[in-house]
């Protein structure tokens, strides 16, 4: 873990800090979370902070492994906790989409759709093809098994209030790094990453997405600083509260930013600095409708696949492009729930804890949002993605820019052709497309001299 490049500026600059980490064997899928009597000793003796961020991200996960690994999970890591004996805090860490079919998400726990206990229970004796089965009809109205094993998880964690220090986050959509542990630093392909890497790709040509709707997104270090202040904002005051403490962890009316322009300026920051393999010329739109994102899906993302594939079946070639697009359509359609609906998340305890900090705390623990820039930031996603996920050298750019030219020219081939084509397959079909092109043909030839030399499209002159 420590030859993570998130670990440079540590080993570099304060290397005696790293005898701080003690690494714990664990699983929260196992009983007692897999620990050795050994272990738990310690942790119960040392520790006095929890965090629980484990979780199955995986939005199109079964629900028999969701519910073991984000809910079963969450009680085991409590009822560690409650064994610890200088316990300030156990932090559950959640998300801001959990609440699906709340209009205006406030800083409180909702009443969960199902008892969390029973539905531990429920799964821990029935199989996972059985739990599929009633999968859709359990967990409505939510989209996917992470948001509903998130949601009763909740409801877990503020059942063990007040008798156990115990506080919500939770944060929204997690970015690429805006600083810290370096400007654009990701690990993973997870929500907007993938969608910037598949888009920059040239793979994703289509998104169903309403691009006036605000992006709830957060750049990880900022989310981290912003968990750092809330514990130690809710451990120097001490208080008790009435309910468990919430904070959503998100930009809410701070930095309202929206889906185009982000995607907008994303498209930019690709030209500007593309990836080595590129499969097509990165030029994705976004659509409001889903008929017409449906359309472009069948003609932009499936009908090329198939022609790569069949191009590579014909010279003896390994075919990958069905199963790349496959995949990326699972990913599109598990996310456009997520970009086809208005969010908004009240994160008034957020700012006023933010409000209380002093200047060199702010600093330290920036959660600034609107001091991000969105221009510099994109750019370091993209180079980011580049760099940490797809482990491009920089000095690939120049090369990769005069790919990028020779794609353009290609891509405006094939849209000229296939539209062309289009065109030919309604006019021979359809009189009464030929008896409106010709009347305008005809209309316009009269007074620009430079139409009276283009031929008309062939006609099928067979008898019908």
């Amino acid at each position: 873990m420590l030859k993570m490049p998130m670990f440079n500026r540590l080993k570099k600059d304060f290397p005696e800090r790293l005898g701080k980490l003690v690494p714990i064997n664990g699983d929260v899928c196992t009983d007692n979370l897999g620990l050795s009597p050994e272990d738990e000793r310690r942790l119960v003796s040392n520790v006095d902070i929890v965090v629980h961020s484990a979780a199955s991200l995986r939005l199109d996960a079964k629900l028999k492994e969701a519910i073991a690994m984000n809910t079963e999970g969450t009680l085991r890591v409590l009822e560690l906790a409650k064994k610890i004996k200088n316990l300030k805090l156990m932090v559950h860490m959640s998300t801001a989409f959990c609440h699906c079919d709340v209009d205006v998400m406030e800083e409180k726990v909702y009443p969960p759709p199902h008892d969390p206990m029973e539905i531990i229970r429920m799964s821990r004796w029935m199989d996972a093809d059985m739990m599929e089965k009633i999968s859709p009809d359990l967990i409505k109205p939510h989209p996917n098994v992470y948001t509903y094993s998130k949601r009763i998880s909740e409801a877990l964690v503020a059942s063990y209030y007040p008798e156990m220090p115990v506080c919500i986050v939770r944060p929204s959509i997690v970015c690429p790094a805006v600083e810290e542990p370096l400007p654009g630093w990701v690990d993973n392909l997870h929500g907007p990453v993938g969608l910037l890497v598949g888009g920059g790709k040239g793979v994703i040509r289509s998104m169903h997405c309403n691009a006036d709707y605000n992006a709830e997104v957060m750049p990880v270090d900022m989310a981290i600083a912003g968990l750092l202040s809330i514990i130690q904002n809710i451990c120097v005051n001490d208080s008790v509260t009435a309910s468990v403490p919430v904070y959503n962890l998100s930009q809410g009316k701070t930095y309202p930013v929206n889906w185009g322009t982000i995607l907008d300026e994303g498209k930019k920051c690709f030209y500007a600095n593309p990836f080595e393999i590129m499969l097509w010329y990165p030029n994705g739109y976004t659509y409001k409708s889903k008929t017409i994102h449906d359309f472009n899906v069948i003609f932009f993302h499936w009908l090329p696949a198939y022609f790569i594939d069949f191009l590579l079946l014909i010279f003896g070639q390994k075919t990958f492009m069905l199963r790349v697009q496959r995949k990326v359509q699972d990913g599109l359609d598990v996310l456009q729930y997520f970009t086809t609906k208005e969010w908004k998340f009240k994160n008034n305890q957020l700012l006023d804890m933010r409000s209380k900090m002093n200047p060199t705390d702010r600093k330290i623990f920036n959660i600034e949002f609107e001091s991000v820039q969105m221009v510099p930031y994109l750019t370091n996603c993209v180079l980011g993605a580049r760099h940490f996920i797809l482990k491009e050298n920089p000095k690939s750019l120049p090369r990769s820019r005069a790919i990028l030219k020779v794609l353009w020219v290609l891509d405006w081939l094939a849209s000229i052709t296939f539209y062309y084509l289009l065109f030919l397959m309604i006019y021979n079909w359809s009189d009464s497309a030929k008896f409106l092109l010709d009347a305008v043909i005809g209309s316009v030839s009269n007074f620009i001299p430079f139409f009276r030399n283009i031929p008309s499209p062939p006609v099928d002159s067979t008898p019908s």
